[in-house]
């Protein structure tokens, strides 16, 4: 219980003898900077140590991803899908709620990913808050780290970089901002999300990986 209430993580034990790791990520992706207090979030210098943790620890079979995510710190996130894609053992995500910005890495980082029918993506531009620079360099910066967000998702999953840049710059979906919010089967239409599916397929997926 005190892994559930702190880290919001704990082991579950199936009809098989399989032990597999929950992880959720949740809220927004907290890096660098620590978030206000009422704000949910995931902190990044958790998660990592629990991904080393769990990949090295023999009595775990696979890892279940559950995202509901705002995104958050690129860099954090970005690092810690690069992390889970790099894990050995089997690895499925579940996105519930929705797993928007840099919870799209996160989400198709996994072996394996499913979406509920009610859950949402959000593609959209690097933001980023605080001064910024009215140089051209700063735009270089903004479009290599975009570069690599895309470079990434692409890498992971089924979706062109083309028609992932011509969601992420779509202007007439959003009123204030540019991007493209995906439901559901959207998702899987376009190849980001492997299939749309709950927490029993989820599960499922993830004994047949460790059988095999």
């Amino acid at each position: 219980m005190d892994q559930i209430k702190e880290y919001g993580q704990g082991v579950v034990s199936t009809k098989e003898g399989y032990k597999i790791q929950i992880i959720t990520i949740i809220g927004e992706i907290e890096g660098h900077d620590v978030s206000s207090g009422g704000t949910k979030t995931t902190k990044y210098e958790h998660i990592i140590p629990q991904l080393i943790e769990v990949e090295n620890d023999e009595h775990i079979d696979g890892i279940l991803i559950v995202l509901n995510t705002i995104g958050g710190d690129v860099e954090c996130g970005l690092a810690i899908a690069e992390l889970l894609a790099s894990l050995e053992k089997p690895t499925v995500s579940l996105v519930i709620g929705g797993s928007h910005s840099i919870g799209i890495p996160l989400a198709v980082a996994t072996q394996y990913s499913y979406i509920v029918p009610s859950a949402t993506m959000l593609a959209h531009p690097v933001r980023i808050t605080g001064t910024v620079l009215g140089a051209p360099q700063t735009y270089y910066q903004f479009n290599q780290m975009q570069e690599r967000i895309m470079d990434f998702i692409c890498g992971h999953s089924d979706v062109q970089k083309d028609k992932l840049e011509q969601l992420m710059m779509a202007k007439d979906m959003m009123a204030k901002d540019l991007g493209t919010i995906l439901v559901g089967s959207q998702a899987v239409e376009i190849g980001l999300i492997n299939r749309v599916g709950g927490l029993k397929d989820a599960i499922c997926q993830l004994k047949s990986m460790i059988a095999q």
